[in-house]
């Protein structure tokens, strides 16, 4: 049969190389596996042998060898829902070990033209797609055209629900987000109301933002905890650039978004009076 579970699934894509795909990619990589039975003492994987295929245990028990002085000595054992022979998907080198079913097992397989093919077909599709998407953003204007194309390759598509809470007023910075489908609302805590006491503030709408959008910079830019909580208007979906590759790639790009905490400023003005950001951050 073809196709893994649920439940195997979610270890396959838990694996650090899966991360970064999107759901569609996701799921093409997970109907592409097949089962594969591995009877009791069957060498599934020889140390030196050429990569050809992945493996998640589905169930029973493997060990794993690996040759030292001459002699093979046990070093792991693989049991459900874990994986190995992941190296074969991305390099061509030698298997470094060998893996013995410890007893009847079965397997789920994916070998590497298929993954190479899926991988490389979508990173171009998304490559593409984020490349139109990213020259329409004037702040990455100053960027080279090959910095955003790193750009592209280091954003993570995310969704959203409507009413879902994507970021969170005085929680730690971790991403900085565009919008590439949908409409998000920006709320600050209403902390400024001397009549509400601090179970019964509530929240004051800021801005809505559209796609083409961004949001979270400031906090990656000064290091300091969110300064607004922001929802989920419609479903929508955004671009995620984590902490060290907003660092790495959007570094020209710094000086343009530290201009964007003086128009927050204002807007926070027009609503509480005199009140800067780091009043929302306390």
């Amino acid at each position: 049969s073809s196709g893994i579970n649920a439940e195997y699934g979610g270890a396959v894509m838990d694996i650090l190389m899966f991360r970064s795909l999107d759901q569609e990619t996701r799921e093409y990589v997970l109907d592409a596996m097949f089962e594969k039975p591995a009877s009791d003492g069957e060498r599934v994987i020889e140390q030196g042998d050429d990569g050809d295929f992945f493996y998640v245990v589905d169930s029973g028990t493997l060990d794993c060898y690996v040759k030292i002085g001459g002699e093979e000595r046990m070093v792991k054992t693989y049991g459900n829902g874990e994986s190995f022979g992941e190296l074969a998907l991305m390099y061509n080198t030698p298997r470094a070990a060998t893996i013995i079913a410890k007893e009847d097992s079965v397997l789920w397989a994916l070998d590497r033209q298929t993954f190479r093919h899926l991988v490389l077909f979508k990173t171009m599709k998304k490559r593409n797609m984020y490349e139109e998407f990213l020259n329409a953003i004037p702040i990455l204007q100053s960027l080279e055209s090959y910095e955003r194309m790193n750009l592209a390759d280091a954003l993570q598509s995310k969704s959203y629900k409507e009413g879902d809470v994507i970021i969170t007023q005085g929680d730690a910075a971790d991403a900085f987000y565009i919008i590439e489908e949908g409409e998000v609302v920006v709320k600050v805590k209403d902390t400024f109301s001397s009549q509400q006491t601090n179970d019964e503030q509530g929240e004051v709408v800021v801005n809505e933002l559209h796609r083409g959008d961004y949001f979270g910079e400031l906090a990656l830019i000064d290091n300091k905890p969110r300064a607004a909580t922001i929802y989920a208007l419609t479903d929508c979906t955004c671009a995620l650039l984590d902490v060290k590759a907003f660092e790495r790639l959007l570094g020209p790009c710094v000086d343009i978004l530290k201009r964007n905490a003086e128009v927050y400023e204002q807007q926070l003005t027009a609503l509480f009076g005199q009140v800067s950001l780091e009043d929302l951050r306390r």
